[in-house]
């Protein structure tokens, strides 16, 4: 079956963060091409601001290959993200990046954060960047030049781990739920995992949570703060 959505680490991210109530301005760079609206129109529909570069290059795409376990394989031609050059954050609390940008564009946001810098650092490469918090999974974690601050460590069904200066202080399973496609998985735990730690939540609830919202699926099923409360309580 073919599936055309809006996808991407950072679009699915936002949305993500928007969705459990925080105000978002998503920092990208889209081409003079059709797929630039369509690439949009979630990240518009979840109330997330954009501040975007318009350039020659062809809007970024993914082919994203899922199995009957609701495991993916993906392959990512980066268009315009490749470009993105100028960062300028606006007023903010947190910054989260991953690495489908250039290293150049992840180290002027980390070095103009005034807030919590958190690092999704994937796809897997290392970066001279010290975040607050970095979200990474068990192959990733051996790229990290530094493991200082916040580490969770994602293990697909075995849920994630959340280090503290390289001590554990938390650990969480998932909700059994029955995957149909892990797409945004790791996006969704990202991004709450970071909302929780803004919203004040102990260690434990916090990870808990990011579990919680990992088992949602795509972007256009990435879960509200109340559809994970009701999946904690069932």
């Amino acid at each position: 079956m073919r599936d055309i959505q809006e996808e991407g680490k950072g679009a699915n991210q936002a949305v993500a963060c928007a969705r459990l109530g925080a105000d978002v301005t998503m920092i990208g760079a889209v081409g003079r091409d059709p797929q630039a609206e369509e690439a949009l129109v979630g990240l518009r529909e979840a109330g997330v601001s954009l501040q975007l570069e318009v350039l020659d290059e062809p809007t970024g795409v993914a082919l994203i290959l899922v199995d009957a376990d609701g495991e993916t394989e993906i392959v990512v031609a980066p268009g315009a993200n490749a470009a993105l050059a100028e960062i300028r954050l606006p007023e903010h609390d947190a910054v989260l990046c991953q690495l489908e940008i250039p290293d150049a564009a992840v180290l002027a946001a980390w070095e103009e954060c005034t807030g919590v810098f958190c690092l999704n650092a994937a796809p897997a490469r290392s970066i001279a960047v010290d975040p607050d918090l970095t979200v990474v999974n068990r192959f990733e974690l051996e790229t990290l030049s530094r493991r200082d601050g916040l580490v969770a460590v994602t293990l697909g069904t075995e849920g994630a781990v959340l280090y503290e200066d390289d001590e554990e202080i938390a650990r969480a399973t998932p909700p059994v739920v029955e995957t149909v496609d892990g797409t945004a998985a790791g996006d969704a735990f990202t991004a709450c995992l970071l909302v929780s730690v803004l919203e004040g939540r102990e260690p434990q609830t916090a990870l808990e949570r990011a579990c919680a919202a990992s088992r949602m699926g795509a972007q256009p099923s990435l879960p509200t703060t109340a559809e994970i409360d009701a999946i904690l309580r069932s």
